[in-house]
């Protein structure tokens, strides 16, 4: 397969034109995963009804902690490889490159390991009662092994895309979404697994991407080859050392994976609690859409992450900035679009889950539009803590991640509709992304006006 590597050059090339050669394969790929995120609820909704669409949202957090965890150690250890690599010390992003892949497998082992030895208690955290109870289970015990097949990928998408392959980072995607759609179909309807069925295909599809992941790092890789980790005393303790930076440079997308699980566990809840099962249903497919508008943005971060680490490693702030600038016009873009289709076409969205006919499509075509509100909102949270992230101000992209994703969500969630009803729970997200999108205006107004005092 050919790829774009030897094109790349993050210190030099036109910022527009770079940005473009990584975003167009980076946002194509993502689109796959999209197109799978929505074939599965397709298949999930209409195959097995809305008691597994219910049942698929209420593990969703446990696939958002493994993914989160995946972007926390290849996020960290992106920045901190374009660092050295902007700086000439090739050998040494090539030992962090390699820290992370063993550092993520024995996270995943760990979080598998936890996930079956304790099940009953998971679920019940998770909501699982009642009717929904048996064919959760169901899906969670199956679902649970591609937690390391994803760990691998998701480590794998941020160090191909440095190494100068975002094209090859994109095909890793769309094998791994025709793999799962195709599966999907097979194992649901022809074969009649219902949601067992769903979780074999994510698990066969995580095994094709890992497989190309594997085979890219031990034949292809042109700078970021795999490196021998030493097991002396020394060498250990100043891998955690290495190990513990990676984390902390990556913790905000780990932050944001926790408070998209947040978002659907407290969601799943406060909606059961008001509007019963069908409530779950109809929130379960805000819970399918969001990822796909999260990850758009997220494309749009990680394309300009390298670009911007690289420029703050060499000392240039200004093409930090102007990249960051650039990127956050491109986010508001994509939001203006998709708040425009969410809004106008509520009812042909929903209709892709639910059957017209059940109670939960009413409350999700109702709430869709109240929803799609916030995602301009959205774009510049996630664009702003892109940028923190990649020039080492990981602390400042924590606490706006967890201010938006937890503590203001789960605030909205709490007390928007004890005031305003039902459209409540739907607006309980927008407004904890405005809230915080203010907050980072706010902030940005006091630092360039102390700027501005101190050079007086």
């Amino acid at each position: 397969m050919y790829d774009n590597r030897d094109s790349i050059d993050f210190g030099a090339s036109n910022i527009q034109k770079l940005f473009a050669s990584i975003f167009f394969p980076t946002v194509f790929g993502m689109l796959f995963s999209m197109a799978f995120i929505v074939t599965d609820g397709i298949f999930v909704g209409h195959g097995v009804g809305s008691h597994g669409l219910a049942a698929v949202n209420l593990i969703a957090p446990i696939m958002m902690l493994i993914n989160g965890i995946g972007m926390m150690i290849g996020g960290g250890a992106s920045v901190v490889a374009a660092i050295h690599l902007s700086r000439g010390n090739t050998k040494v992003a090539r030992i962090n490159i390699s820290q992370a892949y063993a550092a993520g497998l024995l996270a995943a082992v760990l979080v598998s390991m936890a996930c079956y030895i304790f099940p009953n208690t998971i679920l019940h955290l998770l909501g699982a009662r009642g009717d929904l109870y048996d064919i959760t289970r169901e899906y969670y015990l199956w679902f649970m092994p591609s937690c390391i097949f994803s760990m691998v990928g998701n480590i794998g998408m941020f160090t191909i895309r440095l190494d100068g392959s975002p094209r090859y980072a994109m095909m890793i995607n769309i094998v791994i979404s025709l793999v799962n759609g195709i599966l999907d179909y097979v194992f649901i309807f022809p074969c009649q697994w219902g949601l067992r069925g769903a979780a074999l295909a994510t698990d066969i599809g995580g095994i094709a991407g890992m497989a190309m992941v594997i085979y890219y790092m031990a034949r292809r890789t042109r700078v970021l080859s795999l490196y021998p980790i030493k097991t002396t005393a020394t060498s250990l303790r100043l891998m955690s050392r290495n190990i513990g930076y990676m984390c902390r440079m990556g913790l905000p997308s780990l932050v944001a994976e926790i408070a998209i699980s947040v978002m659907m566990l407290t969601g799943n809840l406060v909606f059961q609690h008001y509007l019963g099962n069908d409530g779950v249903a109809a929130y379960s497919v805000i819970c399918y859409l969001f990822p796909l508008v999260y990850m758009l943005y997220f494309a749009v971060s990680q394309s300009a992450q390298p670009i911007i680490s690289f420029s703050h490693g060499t000392g240039n702030k200004v093409r930090s900035r102007d990249t960051f600038r650039f990127s956050l016009f491109v986010s508001l873009l994509c939001g203006i679009l998709i708040m425009s289709c969410f809004i106008f076409f509520a009812d042909t969205i929903v209709a892709i889950f639910l059957d017209n006919k059940a109670e939960a499509y009413a409350l999700a075509s109702n709430g869709l539009p109240l929803y799609a509100s916030g995602f301009l909102f959205l774009a510049v949270n996630v664009c702003y803590v892109g940028y923190c992230q990649s020039i080492e101000r990981s602390t400042l992209a924590v606490i706006i991640t967890s201010l938006r994703g937890i503590f203001l969500m789960i605030a909205s969630f709490l007390l928007l509709p004890s005031i305003i009803g039902i459209r409540g729970l739907w607006l309980a997200i927008p407004v904890a992304e405005g809230l915080t999108a203010l907050f980072i205006i706010i902030y940005q107004l006091f630092v360039v006006s102390r700027k501005k005092t101190q050079e007086q």
